[in-house]
């Protein structure tokens, strides 16, 4: 049955990356490994017809400013073949026909010159202001996942959306857009349009050409073909935003490291050359940094910024302190896999949303189905198997800022224990080898975001969680069945 199940997923997935080969002419997106000769680059940056100055051009390996009239001219060696604008602050993001962010030019390699031409047109107010909604695996690998995708997990974000009421939104998918199912992306920009915002995509390892891939260097070919480079640049702002791809294919099967190559450490030093020591920096990646092989180097060359890292993968929430380095580990859209409302750490199907102010952010997670208050959830006293006399809370978006409290008579108590375990409703619906039904395969996780304490024997107590900025959250329960 196992063999059998894994050739049917080898031959949908191949059928799926075959479907789109003839779709990659849309970028005019060509395999970089059949050019070896180096191209020049010439072009301009342009804004109501005149030249944009000190705008950085890229082909992910040179980096270059525009003069004061606006041009640019370089020599592209780069394996990268789209030469990108990091976005500067204060212009609008274009989109393309799928509703991701148009920010870059495809090379024609057949030509020893690309002259291109890259026309912004300024933001109707100042995006010193501006929303972030960060969508981590949505990966959908089937009609029913499309469905749940398209009609539930959409309209929520479309109702964040308009409650954010703010221009200046976009949106980032965070990687694992689709699972293997590559044919599949076409459903996953119906989503992104359904939307209207702009979209900067993360490629994720269930995003990848692994089948018909002897190396990672041509393992990003289709979700190239859609959206353009795996790594980049862009400002809103005050806020530099970076791009990287961190899934690393090791040329066997489906296996894959979190692993940054030389070309993007190289290609990033030189982009933020470009930006002043101090600033904030917003960087996004699919695998959590914290597991990158190599993440000491990307950690040195982040620590003249204040930095915030937006990722996922996991499909749970985790925030690690490294270095100069807030790491944010988002939930998954597709909770566990499109098998419950939750991920395996109990956290709710959902997604990011970060709210900046000049180079100030704060951020909530938001659940798919529940108002944006929804940030914990409470178990009465032995509901978890290990501590029959304690009650516990799952604050999912917890870190070291966040308090919490609960009130007896109203005398406030603070005494909580932070205890690694399981969440009880993950365990509920993933423990066992026929469960969760859609996914048996899922299981349970221990997680850093579980809370007992022990109140008196009473009818009601009131739970009062605060998260870092102020924010509180207050419900009314009863400790025992």
């Amino acid at each position: 049955m196992d063999n059998r199940r894994a050739f049917i997923k080898k031959m949908g997935w191949a059928t799926g990356s075959l479907s789109l080969l003839g779709t990659t002419n849309i970028l005019g997106f060509q395999n970089p490994l059949l050019w070896r000769k180096p191209i020049r680059v010439k072009g301009k940056v342009l804004s109501n017809k005149k030249g944009l100055p000190k705008v950085v051009v890229s082909d992910g390996e040179t980096v270059v400013l525009t003069d004061k009239n606006g041009n640019f001219d370089f020599v592209s060696a780069s394996k990268q073949s789209f030469v990108f604008v990091s976005l500067p602050s204060g212009f609008q993001i274009n989109q393309l026909e799928n509703g991701s962010a148009a920010f870059f030019k495809p090379l024609d390699l057949n030509k020893s010159t690309n002259e291109l031409l890259f026309q912004l047109q300024p933001t109707p107010q100042s995006d010193d202001k501006h929303n972030l909604l960060l969508l981590a695996d949505p990966q959908i690998q089937n009609e029913y996942e499309v469905e749940q995708l398209l009609n539930t997990a959409t309209p929520d974000v479309i109702q964040t959306i308009k409650e954010l009421n703010d221009p200046n939104t976009f949106g980032v998918g965070c990687g694992d857009l689709v699972y293997d199912r590559l044919h599949l992306l076409e459903d996953y920009n119906k989503s992104i349009r359904a939307m209207d915002i702009p979209f900067f995509q993360v490629v994720g390892n269930h995003d990848m050409d692994f089948l018909d891939s002897r190396t990672d260097a041509v393992s990003t070919r289709t979700f190239n073909s859609h959206f353009g480079p795996s790594y980049y640049s862009f400002n809103r702002g005050e806020i530099h935003y970076v791009i990287l791809d961190d899934v690393f294919f090791t040329g066997t099967k489906r296996e894959y490291i979190g692993y940054l190559t030389e070309n993007q450490l190289a290609w990033l030093e030189k982009d933020l050359r470009y930006i002043e020591a101090g600033q904030t920096v917003v960087l996004c990646a699919h695998i959590p940094i914290f597991h990158v092989k190599n993440k000491t180097y990307l950690y040195e060359l982040l620590s003249p910024f204040k930095t915030h890292i937006l990722s996922g993968h996991t499909h749970r929430i985790n925030h690690y302190f490294e270095e100069n380095c807030h790491e944010h580990v988002v939930g998954a859209v597709c909770g566990a896999w499109w098998s419950g409302p939750i991920c395996v750490d109990g956290t709710p199907n959902g997604y990011g949303v970060y709210q900046i102010n000049g180079s100030d952010l704060s951020w909530y997670y938001k659940s798919v189905g529940k108002d944006k208050s929804h940030q914990f959830r409470f178990y009465q006293r032995g509901v978890h198997p290990e501590f029959p006399n304690l009650c516990c809370l799952n604050i999912w978006n917890w870190d070291p800022n966040w308090s919490i409290s609960w009130y007896e008579n109203g005398e406030r108590k603070f005494h909580v224990r932070n205890i690694k375990t399981t969440d009880p409703l993950s365990t509920a619906l993933h423990l066992g080898e026929k469960l969760p039904e859609r996914r048996p395969w899922a299981e349970p996780a221990v997680t850093d975001h579980m809370f007992f304490f022990e109140p008196s024997e009473m009818d009601k107590i009131t739970i009062e969680v605060t998260d870092g900025f102020g924010n509180t959250f207050i419900e009314t329960v009863s400790p025992d069945a």
